[in-house]
């Protein structure tokens, strides 16, 4: 569609082609996700603590803030009959149920760790495959999550063992059960189902990417690459959600306030994770991954709630 000619005086005014100011900042970003990608891959080279580092420094930066939208999901839910109050409505148990997912951690690790993953595996199916897919969905969502129990079980269950904070020699054995189940069920889907080509491409490089790189920074690639964008992207093109995000420009700026105030949330959160962490990166991915099934928890309800059809 054309753009207004009030909007842009120079260029084209048939709108064959954007303006070059536009182009310039769109070749610009792909450069700079292109210089992430490859500085992620790099970093798996270095020593596991400053891998890791890397990492979850990219997860807090880059993956954070699309959950971080949950406020403009909210906003057009709760503003019509809460008024100026909406915030607090939409804050209040949000926040409560984080908690509750946080405290759960602490009292209950590995149930709470098996139940983080079977959420996630939910999470990442469901935005991936979209509504009533539910076998696909299975398969896209639980390969970020049975691969590395596959390929890499040794590094994986270190990475666990210090979420966790409970010594693991070896990974759970419900966890390497359901990542054998998902594997024969992700064969007999693609020996069945055919899906499209553009998907199997995109299987086969996540799967590619999991073996070749260690478990934490091929999740990384997965989460900010594919997830966090798409989910986004979603939000940008649905018109119902979030009306006032109807760009991915306009959709980073709304996330901002929410995610300035989850930084401040892990702040403080920080040395109550002191004792049980024996260094920095430890202690970074301890805190990281609690407060990411934290908020997943409440991201995913608000996403069934706001999915919902919408009485008059």
């Amino acid at each position: 569609m054309a753009a207004p000619s009030s909007v842009s005086p120079i260029g084209n005014t048939n709108g064959a082609s954007r303006h070059p100011i536009i182009d310039a900042r769109g070749w610009l970003l792909r450069c700079a996700g292109a210089l992430v990608l490859l500085g992620l891959v790099a970093s798996a080279f270095l020593p596991r603590e400053t891998s890791w580092l890397v990492a979850l420094t990219a997860v807090i930066v880059l993956g954070v803030p699309h959950g971080a939208l949950d406020g403009a999901v909210a906003a057009p839910l709760l503003r019509p009959r809460y008024g100026r109050a909406w915030f607090a409505v939409f804050a209040v148990p949000y926040l409560g149920l984080s908690a509750l997912v946080l405290l759960a951690w602490q009292v209950l690790p590995l149930a709470t760790l098996a139940a983080f993953l079977a959420v996630s595996v939910l999470h990442f199916g469901t935005e991936d495959a979209g509504p009533g897919r539910p076998i696909e969905a299975l398969v896209r969502g639980g390969l970020p999550i049975a691969l590395p129990a596959l390929l890499r079980p040794e590094e994986t269950v270190r990475i666990f063992s210090v979420v966790t904070r409970v010594p693991m020699s070896e990974l759970p054995v419900w966890w390497s059960a359901a990542a054998w189940f998902w594997l024969a069920l992700t064969v007999v889907w693609l020996a069945t189902r055919r899906p499209r080509g553009a998907l199997v491409v995109e299987l086969a490089v996540l799967t590619a990417t999991f073996a070749a790189l260690p478990p934490l920074t091929a999740f990384t690639l997965y989460f900010i690459g594919l997830h966090a964008p798409r989910h986004m992207l979603a939000l940008v093109q649905d018109g119902r959600k979030a009306p006032g995000v109807d760009t991915m420009q306009r959709a980073v700026r709304a996330s901002l306030p929410i995610f300035a105030l989850t930084l401040l949330l892990g702040a403080g959160l920080w040395p109550l994770y002191a004792p049980g962490s024996p260094n920095p990166s430890s202690h970074l991915l301890t805190v990281t991954l609690q407060m990411l099934s934290a908020l997943t928890v409440p991201h995913i309800v608000l996403d069934l709630i706001a999915a919902q059809p919408r009485n008059r």
